[in-house]
């Protein structure tokens, strides 16, 4: 019984640990490149404009469907490590 709480609480940790390093990537290429980085970003030119204003419309989306995926991956891989894959 206390080895089902010790795995629980090491796969709880675990996950948590991913969903903040998920959240923090989101944050800063959502607020970072597209907000407070702009005037640093606006001198590299990407597709016609600058990667500023890339990421203030579409990386921060891309980054956020590229994020999905990892987690749903990287907890697959939890899954598969304590023992609760399908």
């Amino acid at each position: 019984m206390a080895d089902d709480k010790s795995n629980a609480a090491e796969y709880w940790k675990a996950n948590v640990r991913t969903i903040i390093g998920c959240l923090a990537v989101w944050a800063f290429v959502s607020y970072g490149c597209a907000i407070l980085f702009r005037p640093l970003l606006a001198s590299i030119p990407v597709g016609g404009t600058d990667l500023g204003f890339w990421f203030a419309q579409q990386g921060s989306i891309l980054t956020f469907i590229a994020l999905i995926f990892f987690y749903a991956w990287k907890m697959n891989k939890l899954d598969e490590k304590f023992g609760l894959g399908e």
